[in-house]
């Protein structure tokens, strides 16, 4: 029902779906109840909920058997990776723990060897003083190709969403979501392989925007500090804005998408869940990587909860994907997403 009611009305409800988990755990502890206490007309009500949420389930978690993913690419696909990230932990030349970080962050992405790698949050520099990302990243890693949109500032430090490619990119462009919301866009690039052309998406949709004052207010909602009300109060505020903001950045996202003429990867960080009306929204009719190789509950984000998959890879489907891994290095705070997908699929 979620994916159905668009939030700019119904933000309520999409709030609700936030704790799709542990309403899932409560009705199949109900269920394993009732089967245990021999209620079996109880039962018959379990059962209703889960069937009236199946399609939330049925994103929410993989039901693949676990596979070892193997790094020697088998012909005819390309490696896909998408990874928010989190600017790279350091922005200046240095030699602290952050540009420590930095280093084993380049090298796990050397390591993927990937055809095409679609970065997050994003941070680049033409100031001395600070990393030049870009630089790098095509040097080190081998990308012939990429496209960064950014606008030029004083003091020469930009951050948005990239699109390196191994294979020509000939063509791009660049949507940026309207007010109210943080600086950033929908970065497309058309890439060639070989006598094929898919068309790229990778972003950023609007975070919650927590900041420290928040994390302690929930830290004192656990531990039942002070006033409940008060302390949710400022967080439930924000977490609607961000629900209706990213509504609207998907209902514009799915527009984009639907008049592709090429063949469609998408990758990003959504910054929601899997039974949301954005998941739904901008995964329109492509396939799931996670659901279509990946196994269990997938989260890709470290903090707040050990659920949380909010970043994904969708593609078209003519796309298969025959491979799929996450990352699980805590260099970032997202993990790093993986996935081999094979051209011309019937």
């Amino acid at each position: 029902m979620i994916p159905l009611l668009h939030p700019q009305q119904w933000w309520w409800v999409s709030m609700l779906g936030l704790s799709f988990p542990i309403l899932l755990l409560l009705v199949i502890g109900f269920f394993f109840g009732w089967l245990l206490l021999l209620k079996f007309k109880l039962i018959y009500i379990s059962l209703l909920a889960l069937l009236m949420g199946y399609k939330s389930i049925a994103v929410f978690i993989g039901f693949n058997a676990p596979a070892a993913f193997t790094i020697e690419k088998q012909s005819g696909t390309i490696r896909v990776v998408s990874w928010n990230v989190a600017r790279f932990i350091e922005l200046a030349r240095n030699n602290n723990d952050g540009s420590h970080t930095r280093k084993k962050m380049l090298a796990l992405l050397k390591a993927q060897e990937a055809d095409i790698l679609c970065l997050q949050e994003f941070h680049t520099s033409e100031n001395p003083g600070f990393y030049n990302n870009i630089s790098t990243i095509r040097e080190k890693l081998g990308f012939a190709y990429h496209y960064f949109p950014y606008d030029k500032d004083g003091d020469r430090n930009y951050y948005s969403s990239v699109i390196f490619s191994r294979f020509p990119i000939v063509d791009s462009a660049l949507l940026r979501f309207p007010r109210p919301s943080q600086p950033e866009a929908l970065v497309q690039a058309d890439i060639q392989i070989n006598k094929d052309t898919i068309r790229v998406f990778t972003t950023h949709l609007q975070s919650q925007r927590f900041d420290k004052a928040d994390y302690t207010r929930m830290q004192k909602i656990k531990s039942r500090e002070d006033s409940l009300v008060y302390h949710s109060i400022p967080i439930l505020a924000k977490l609607k804005r961000a629900i209706v903001i990213r509504s609207l950045q998907a209902d514009i996202i799915d527009e984009v998408r639907n008049n592709s003429p090429y063949p469609v990867l998408f990758t990003g960080d959504l910054n929601d869940v899997p039974n949301s009306y954005t998941y739904f929204k901008v995964r329109g009719d492509m396939r799931d990587a996670f659901l279509e190789k990946g196994y269990g509950l997938g989260s890709t984000f470290l903090g707040l909860s050990p659920t949380l998959r909010i970043d994904y890879i969708f593609t078209d489907p003519s796309l298969a994907v025959t491979q799929y891994k996450r990352e699980k290095k805590n260099y970032s705070d997202h993990y790093m997403l993986v996935a081999d997908l094979q051209l011309n699929y019937p």
